[in-house]
């Protein structure tokens, strides 16, 4: 099906670090660094994790404003803070009865809605699926359950496994649904490399095969694009990854130090919760508890598992809401040293009772490593010139850049659209 209409095209591959990027193992993602519009600054949010990027895509906007504050996140349902996974498939369900909301922001999904609804496909985490539309504007498809505008059940689901393979099956739907169904916006993520670095050291052969599968799924959506839109100027394709990754120092129960420290009366007690974040952490502090965070930030600062605590006014510069329960973020400590196959970059990681991978020597992200802060971005098509550019640019402001190929506002975000122009000259 062939459409006049302006449309946008996101691809993610989960955790991509640019330097793992080369014409041997991805020569499409290479080729796109190349031939496309490439930010060689290109950075991620805070936390670094999927679930809150997928948001802050999805909104325009950082953490403090969304509300999705990371792969897991401290509610008070009624009985006390706890913490929860952000990832169930019932997380925002919950989070609308605890908050009155589910994001705190409008999604690109419900934006484009007037042109017709978008299109998600995804296959990692429900949380992260969903957070893409988390009120039923438009399709999103994923295993644990696929819906249509008004939240509507879909029959037709997605039922793919995890993984390279799951990826190729989505893709290949997803590339149907562009040429049969041509949305405004359709968004494909991909599980890779992300899945087989959580389980494979960085630079791996495994992981490597991992980024080629994903680069392979990204040539077949520029295929598809290309027969849909010969002249590159309809479609606006963006091709990135939401965070890097770095190498497993060691895992540490921040819970237990608290306890063991005197700062928390027991591993599961509501009066001050820990939320990891993979490399980084968020901890909250029920009211009689209050008076304690400066001084356990304090602490903190002295432990050898801490890199940088954030306190006050300095979660705001974060991008972190600041006030309510949220009281202290910290990233864990790390270095910059090389693992077996040459990648650089270790991290200590919070341990994690809710789930999630953090072996050491495999790769876990969530803080401001300089290798997790590190995504790809290039944009091809839309009127963008190629070449690599220089200015500052993050995940918030793909979604302005989007709208703004649409003919849509985009009042109330946070990022900015990028500009078309190729370097050394005005937009």
């Amino acid at each position: 099906m062939s459409t006049s209409a302006p449309s946008v095209v996101l691809v993610v591959c989960d955790s991509l670090r640019p330097d793992l990027v080369d014409a041997r193992t991805a020569p499409t993602l290479a080729r796109l660094r190349d031939e496309a519009a490439f930010y060689l600054f290109f950075r991620g949010v805070f936390p670094s994790t999927t679930r809150t990027s997928a948001a802050s895509i999805a909104t325009g906007c950082l953490p403090a404003r969304h509300g999705l504050l990371g792969n897991t996140m401290v509610l008070d349902e009624g009985d006390g803070l706890s913490c929860l996974s952000a990832g169930r498939p019932d997380f925002f369900e919950r989070l609308r009865r605890a908050t009155g909301r589910a994001l705190g922001r409008p999604t690109l999904a419900e934006r484009v809605s007037a042109l017709g609804p978008a299109i998600v496909m995804s296959n990692v985490s429900p949380g992260a699926a969903y957070a893409h539309d988390p009120e039923g504007a438009g399709f999103v498809y994923h295993r644990a359950g696929s819906f249509g505008p008004g939240r509507s059940v879909q029959a037709d689901g997605l039922q793919i496994a995890v993984g390279a393979q799951g990826d190729a099956q989505m893709t290949q739907r997803f590339c149907a649904a562009l040429e049969q169904r041509s949305p405004p916006l359709a968004v494909l993520w991909l599980s890779e490399p992300d899945h087989t670095g959580h389980h494979f050291p960085l630079g791996s052969p495994e992981h490597r095969r991992a980024i080629g599968a994903a680069d392979q799924c990204v040539a077949r959506v520029l295929q598809t694009i290309d027969r849909l839109d010969p002249s590159q100027q309809r479609i606006l394709c963006a091709v990135c990854s939401d965070h890097g990754m770095e190498t497993v120092r060691q895992r540490v129960d921040i819970a237990a130090r608290l306890v063991q420290a005197g700062w928390k009366a027991a591993p599961d007690s509501s009066e001050l919760v820990v939320a990891p974040q993979g490399t980084s952490a968020i901890l909250h502090f029920a009211p009689q508890a209050a008076a304690l965070v400066d001084r356990v930030a304090c602490w903190l600062l002295k432990q050898d598992f801490v890199d940088r605590v954030f306190v006050g006014a300095d979660l705001a510069a974060l991008g972190l809401p600041a006030g309510g329960s949220l009281a202290i973020a910290l990233t864990l400590a790390g270095d910059d040293q090389v693992n077996e196959y040459g990648v650089a970059g270790r991290r200590d990681v919070a341990e994690n009772a809710l789930g999630g991978e953090s072996k050491p020597g495999n790769g876990q992200h969530g803080g401001l490593g300089r290798h997790e802060q590190r995504p790809f971005l290039a944009l091809r098509g839309g009127g963008f010139e190629p070449g690599h550019r220089v200015e500052p640019a993050s995940l918030v402001d793909l979604a302005p850049t989007f709208l703004r190929h649409l003919g849509l506002p985009a009042g109330g975000v946070d990022g900015m659209a990028l500009s078309t122009a190729r370097p050394g000259r005005n937009a």
